[in-house]
């Protein structure tokens, strides 16, 4: 097949117009047309419902666009690969993690990394469905559970809990619980157990729900339960890791806590030899020494 007719389909497909496809490719609606009739005439099939309000794949339109993506996808990668200078980093890197790790953990810690490389430029993708590496929808992942793709080189972080947590201030108002049995004096903040989460903080959270208290507030993610906490609004469940950003905060009911959740640092096998995935797999390791250092030394205190 003609490469370059694959790759003014992959366009038109992607945009659902002849037009919009154009405009990308910079060239006209007709010379568009043209490709895409030949390389239909090329293939005997039709590839395109034409329809008023732009153009449908058809079932052999479909297939042939699932393989483009995976041809265009595997060319970025290698496009990164070979941009990736001997001596410098620079360029984009896509990493996905989850909300509540994204911003109360990663993001706070990033200003270090683009002191040390600010030719980076960074995607940070922040959502608890997980992303697709093998198929390139992100570079890295830094994940609440071990990665089970193929293909992928995967390395453990951490151990996290999910814990029970309050401000002095909230407490010095409303007192400080001994036994879920006083929770009728508390609110609790915390995600809903049906939220997207790990395994671990919905159990602890379904535990929780199951005793009589009167007052909740629940939010879709950590981020949400840490600003409520933050301001007052009762005891929520959060992951141990924010003490270390959030030391002012008083651990609750400290028998009360989730099972191990662990942390895995992930990305694809293609690229074992990026510059920019290695400096950001050294930039978190060398993070995570010094949090579980800190964190050591808090629990000591």
């Amino acid at each position: 097949m003609d490469w370059d007719k694959l790759r003014i389909f992959h366009a038109v497909a992607d945009k659902g117009s002849l037009t919009h496809a154009g405009e990308v490719l910079h060239l006209s609606q007709s010379a568009v047309s043209r490709q895409i009739r030949a390389l239909e005439e090329s293939l005997s099939v039709t590839l395109f419902h034409r329809h008023a309000r732009g153009l449908i794949l058809t079932e052999q339109g479909e297939l042939l666009f699932d393989a483009t993506q995976q041809m265009v996808k595997r060319l970025d990668a290698t496009a990164a690969r070979i941009r990736d200078s001997e001596d410098e980093v620079f360029g984009e890197l896509r990493v996905t993690t989850t909300t509540g790790f994204g911003t109360m953990w990663l993001a706070p810690r990033l200003p270090k990394l683009y002191k040390k490389y600010p030719s980076l430029k960074i995607d940070l993708m922040l959502e608890e469905r997980v992303l697709d590496l093998p198929m390139r929808e992100a570079d890295v992942a830094i994940r609440m559970k071990e990665p089970s793709q193929a293909d992928l080189i995967r390395k453990r972080l951490m151990n996290i809990k999910m814990r029970l947590y309050a401000t002095q201030e909230y407490l010095a108002e409303t007192g400080t619980p001994h036994s879920m049995s006083d929770f009728s004096q508390h609110r609790l903040i915390c995600q809903h157990a049906g939220t997207a989460q790990v395994a671990a903080g919905a159990n602890l959270v379904q535990d929780l729900m199951s005793h009589d208290i009167p007052s909740k507030l629940t939010v879709n993610n950590y981020f949400g339960v840490l600003q409520a906490v933050l301001n007052h609004l009762g005891i929520g469940v959060l992951p141990d890791y924010i003490t270390v950003d959030f030391p002012h905060l008083v651990r609750v009911l400290p028998e009360t806590e989730s099972g191990e959740v662990p942390v895995f640092l992930a990305y694809p096998e293609e690229l074992r030899h990026s510059k920019r995935v290695s400096a950001f797999r050294d930039f978190i390791t060398e993070e995570i020494i010094a949090f579980r250092k800190e964190h050591h030394a808090q629990n000591l205190g």
